[in-house]
Parts: structure tokens; sequence; C-alpha cells
């Protein structure tokens, strides 16, 4: 069956769909670009583990906060990544337009809630690290 339908693929068709995805990817990447990054985007690198028992349980609020704190409006790039050697130890990496863009982000209802479930779930708080952006074009202007 699946002989079938790809002989009714043609190589046109196959071209197409190729350089199609690529211009898909980017389009939904959407974004600043490197260059435009504001001289003074303020960069956390964040940690948090989990209790054992409690991966998934942190694993779920943590989740929750992704779209959210994207969809604050001097939000610029937050990343969740969860260890794979130790699940249940969760890094973020998050850029803000500025310092005070992300001292306001820590004040929302969304991350408050957060806050307020890491004793119950979380194995210490949050190890937080503000670092610089170095050597992107907007800093060297």
């Amino acid at each position: 069956m699946p002989r079938r339908i790809l002989s009714h693929i043609t190589p046109a068709a196959l071209i197409a769909a190729a350089f199609a995805a690529p211009a898909a990817i980017a389009h939904d990447a959407g974004g600043l670009r490197y260059a435009d990054m504001p001289a003074d985007a303020y960069a956390v690198v964040a940690q948090v583990r989990a209790k054992p028992g409690k991966e998934d349980a942190l694993r779920a609020i943590t989740l929750s906060l992704v779209p959210q704190v994207r969809a604050e409006p001097n939000n610029l790039l937050y990343f969740l990544q969860e260890s794979r050697e130790a699940p249940g130890h969760f890094i973020f990496y998050e850029i803000f337009a500025s310092q005070a863009d992300f001292e306001a982000h820590n004040q929302t209802p969304h991350v408050q809630s957060w806050f307020a479930r890491l004793p119950e779930l979380a194995d210490g708080g949050v190890t937080v690290i503000r670092m610089g952006i170095l050597n992107n074009a907007a800093t060297d202007r």
C-alpha cells in the first residue's frame, strides 16, 4: 500500500514539500533575531529539583507556566528543560527585555502560584543565576 501512495507522488511534489517544510518551521519560530536583542536584555538561568516521588507533580505545574510566561509582553525567550539523567531536575533559560521586566514576571499571579507550591513539591528552592548577554550585535552598539 505505501508503494502505491509513493508512486503517485511526483518528484516535483517531493521537492516542493522539502522546501516548504523549512519555511514553515522558520515562520513558526518567528521571534527576535540575535541582532535585535536589546542591549539591556536580562537573561536568567534557574533550576529546581523535585522531591523524590514528586517529579510528575512538579513537572505538571511547571509545564503550565510555559505558555503563560511566553505570553508576557516583555518575555523574549523562555525555555523549560528537564535533565535526561535526573528526571525532576528542571532548568529554565529565560530572557526578558530588562531586569525590571524579569522582576515584574516574578510577581505575576501564575509565577506566584507556582512558587507557593514549591515547598510541597521541590527539594529546596529555586537557584537563580542572573546573566548578562555577551557578544550580540545590540550589545556592541
